[in-house]
């Protein structure tokens, strides 16, 4: 099974992504684009990134507003440092 982040980890995660901040045991963003076709470009990007890292978060999309949710279910949906890689590698993106 998974370690969740402690409190400490956790912070120090959240300082270093931009945006991103914990609530209900998971790490959120939302992203706004110009476009519909900009959000899914978007989309797709985190789609093969997720893919690679196995770990795929939950989104939520409307037109040019995406929304993110990071949490790891077999650490008992809480934030795992797998949250925190695809967080930073999307915010590579």
């Amino acid at each position: 099974m998974t370690q969740p982040l402690n409190e400490r980890d956790l912070g120090d995660a959240l300082a270093r992504l931009e945006g991103w901040r914990h609530d209900e045991s998971s790490l959120l963003k939302e992203f706004r684009f110009h476009s519909f076709v900009e959000a899914f470009a978007f989309l797709t990007k985190v789609a093969l990134l997720a893919e690679r890292q196995d770990h795929h978060p939950e989104i939520h999309n409307v037109y040019g507003r995406v929304a993110l949710r990071l949490r790891t279910h077999d650490a008992d949906d809480a934030v795992s440092e797998r949250d925190v890689a695809l967080a930073e590698a999307i915010e590579a993106l």
